[in-house]
């Protein structure tokens, strides 16, 4: 890959993979978490492996991004910033639908419940907070420059 400027990808493509690398700092840190409290289900080790993949996926999706590929850069929006958060907000969406209150859930829960929905709310937020960047002006001149 080569690039036609500077060599060195903008503060917003930067801080986009910073944040990519973040959300699988807390992905991973969710899955110790179910883990750790045995709510993984029957096949723990299927999920984890599965979870181990999908984060090595994206975290060189996420370098290949940042040297300016430009494959990287709509897989990540398109395949985890859409799917991927879309698989970590229906669960607890069709939770509510189903009519169960999240002030009782929250005064029932216990630190295994609070960690868990903290890592999850600041993986979304990671998520939510890199895709833009990675379309920002400056992002899209360093992206127009790599061939």
């Amino acid at each position: 890959m080569t690039h036609l400027g500077s060599g060195r990808p903008p503060v917003a493509v930067r801080a986009a993979t910073g944040l990519w690398i973040a959300a699988v700092a807390l992905g991973a840190v969710e899955t110790v978490i179910v883990v750790g409290a045995q709510q993984a289900g029957e096949h723990p080790l299927v999920g984890v492996l599965f979870r181990c993949v999908v984060y090595a996926a994206v975290v060189l999706t996420a370098l290949r991004m940042r040297a300016g590929r430009r494959w990287a850069r709509i897989a990540l929006a398109l395949v985890l910033g859409i799917a991927g958060t879309l698989s970590l907000v229906v669960g607890p969406v069709l939770w509510l639908v189903d009519g169960h209150s999240l002030s009782a859930a929250a005064g029932d829960a216990d630190l295994t419940w609070w960690a868990i929905a903290a890592a999850r709310a600041l993986h979304v937020a990671a998520v939510w907070t890199a895709v833009p960047l990675m379309f920002t002006r400056s992002a899209n001149r360093y992206f127009a420059q790599c061939r």
